[in-house]
């Protein structure tokens, strides 16, 4: 049954996403490992988690891809998902160091030994496990987000009513991580991780493995979308968009498909968070920024809702400008840029750049397409004119 449903939407761009992603998953760690630092073919160290970041980001837009682009909820928070997801990795990780750290605890991480804890927090138990983190990393950000929804959905609260109370939460968890006493690092956050799973975090070969890990995750997350879009549930979610009351009308629960596809979209965020942590070495409050929840959703404008590897370029491509905008002298100038690009993308290009890119290929295949009709037809009428009519003098 689960088969079926993701062959359902498997179609051919499918296929080659998928077979791209899973691609880059194997060839880069294997050139950054097996080349030789002065071939041309060879990835440098620092490109490997950097890329890598990249593919998080794209996951993460993906989740917000899902729901703007085809259920029509404008969320200016998932940053917060994504965050939390993070700190639950995080939370793994400083487990991992014991007696390693600075003071020498077996049990309490470095701040909670500054700070004079006196003992472990409650919300810290289990995440010395590796399978118990990873639930966390999926079940804190869920049931987050069904909470959040039930209510909202429920309230019938939409538009942007409902992106200022995503982006209402966003800051109050960032107030909240800030403070010491909740237990998570504050300010400073979580940091300085030795190893993951045994292996020491910073050794290449362990770069390697997490870049691969992000690519699986997010071309299977594709897949999770494109089965969900291409099922009755995603027409649904389609209907929705376009005219939910009459969509209600026509008997369906409304609320409860927006809950489902919010929930997932929020456990997606959570597992792009948990592959980001290890990849760039920190996570503190400063992730639940509203402003980075915002600048994710340009990212789905630039690449193209409605659309689902828009999300997966836009972020891409708008990531990578950010890294080549803010290592020299036009770092300054990069929020200026940013804003440039939505403005322009918005007046020229509504659909994004993958959307504007399937719509020109659409027309040029309808065109060939009546093209050859057209000249089908032509053969039919060897006496008369092209297209098959007689002119009055010959009918007489």
């Amino acid at each position: 049954m689960i088969g079926a449903f993701v062959r359902k939407g498997f179609d051919r761009s499918a296929v080659f996403v998928v077979a791209i992603l899973i691609a880059v998953a194997f060839v880069v760690p294997a050139l950054n490992l097996y080349t030789e630092a002065g071939s041309p073919f060879h990835v440098p160290d620092y490109v490997v988690p950097l890329t890598g970041k990249y593919l998080t980001f794209a996951l993460l837009a993906l989740s917000v891809g899902l729901i703007w682009g085809f259920c029509g909820i404008l969320s200016l928070g998932h940053g917060a998902f994504f965050a939390l997801g993070g700190y639950a990795m995080g939370m793994y990780l400083m487990r991992q160091i014991g007696s390693r750290g600075v003071y020498g605890n077996p049990i309490l991480p470095d701040f909670m030994v500054f700070l004079n804890w006196p003992e472990l927090p409650v919300t810290w138990y289990g995440f010395q496990y590796f399978p118990y983190a990873m639930l966390m990393v999926v079940l804190v950000p869920g049931a987050l987000a069904f909470v959040f929804g039930w209510f909202a959905f429920r309230s019938r609260v939409t538009g942007v009513y409902l992106s200022i109370i995503t982006q209402a939460m966003t800051f109050a968890l960032m107030l909240a991580f800030f403070r010491n006493n909740l237990g998570f690092g504050g300010n400073n956050g979580l940091t300085d991780f030795k190893d993951i799973l045994g292996f020491d975090i910073q050794a290449p070969e362990t770069r390697g493995a997490l870049f691969a890990a992000s690519a699986i995750a997010l071309a299977l997350g594709y897949i999770l979308c494109k089965a969900i879009v291409a099922s009755r549930f995603g027409k649904v979610l389609v209907a929705i968009r376009d005219a939910e009351s009459r969509t209600r009308f026509l008997g369906y629960r409304v609320e409860n498909y927006k809950l489902v596809v919010w929930t997932l979209s929020a456990c997606m965020a959570g597992v792009a968070g948990a592959l980001y942590v290890p990849q760039v070495g920190i996570i503190n409050p400063g992730e639940f920024e509203p402003a980075n929840s915002i600048e994710l959703v340009v990212w789905v404008a630039v690449g193209g809702r409605g659309v689902l590897v828009g999300p997966i370029v836009g972020a891409v491509v708008v990531n990578f400008a950010k890294t080549w905008f803010t290592t020299g002298a036009l770092a300054p100038y990069w929020l200026f840029a940013l804003g440039g690009l939505f403005v322009a993308v918005t007046l020229f290009l509504p659909k994004g750049i993958v959307g504007t890119l399937a719509n020109g290929w659409t027309a040029l295949a309808q065109r060939r397409a009546s093209a050859r009709a057209e000249s089908g037809i032509a053969p039919a009428n060897r006496d008369g004119p092209p297209g098959g009519r007689l002119s009055p003098e010959a009918a007489e």
